[in-house]
Formats: structure tokens, sequence, C-alpha cells
């Protein structure tokens, strides 16, 4: 028993040596903030809407990509005429085309003798809801 005395006594002396060293590992991890603060956030938001003002612009510079429309050909007319499959007329140059349009391909149905008469446009948002009113009202 007494052995064992002198053993744990023996040990006691090594506890408070590590104490200290662990308050001191607790210490520098505290310094540390959790989070990369409002400046990263703000510098990581605007590289990010650098690099999507940087790929629009690429794509509007390459040939093909669908976001420019060519001069001299515009769409007049769509008429859907099945889940995936429509009617199209496009002017090309002062001559329309009815196209049918298809998840496989587009082919020319027919050459009109007379262009369409173009459909008025459509009101926008801000004159149908003061027609609304209007018909509320009276």
């Amino acid at each position: 028993m007494a052995a064992l005395a002198a053993s744990a006594a023996a040990a006691t002396p090594l506890v408070p040596a590590a104490a200290p060293a662990a308050r001191q590992a607790v210490q520098v991890g505290q310094s540390v903030p959790d989070t990369a603060g409002l400046g990263g956030t703000l510098a990581a938001l605007m590289l990010v809407v650098a690099l999507i003002i940087l790929l629009a612009w690429v794509l509007k510079k390459l040939p093909g990509t669908g976001l420019r429309s060519l001069p001299g050909l515009r769409v007049v007319a769509t008429l859907p005429v099945g889940p995936r499959e429509r009617a199209v007329v496009v002017d090309c140059g002062g001559q329309q085309l009815l196209l049918g349009v298809t998840a496989h391909g587009i082919s020319l149905l027919h050459t009109l003798p007379e262009p369409l008469r173009e459909a008025p446009a459509q009101a926008g948002f801000a004159e149908l809801l003061a027609r609304m009113k209007a018909r509320d009202r009276g």
C-alpha cells in the first residue's frame, strides 16, 4: 500500500505541470475567428458578380450562342401544334416563310405570297391594371 501511495505522490506533480499547457492550447484556439468576416464575404460576393459579368460578355461576343439576333431575320408568329412541335412564321429579308419545328428538325412548309399583318402589341401590366380598376369603378 505504501508503494501505491508513493507512486500516486510521484504522479501528482505531473498534473499541475500539464494544466498550463492545456490552458495555453485553448487560448491559441480562441483567437481564430470562426467566420471570414464582413470584408471577406463582400470580397467573395464581388468576385462572383464580376465572374458572372465576364461570362455574359464572353457569351455575347462568341458567334452562334443565340444571344444575338441576326439582322434581317425575325420570328413573326409562333403557334404550338403539339407538345414539342410548332409552326413558326419567320421574316427573312422581307420574305415570310412558314416553318415546321419539331424536336428532330426544321422544315419549310410554305413560302407566304403576302406578309402577315403585324399583331397589335400586347398591353403592359400597368395598362391592364388601369383597365381593371376602371372596370371595377364603373
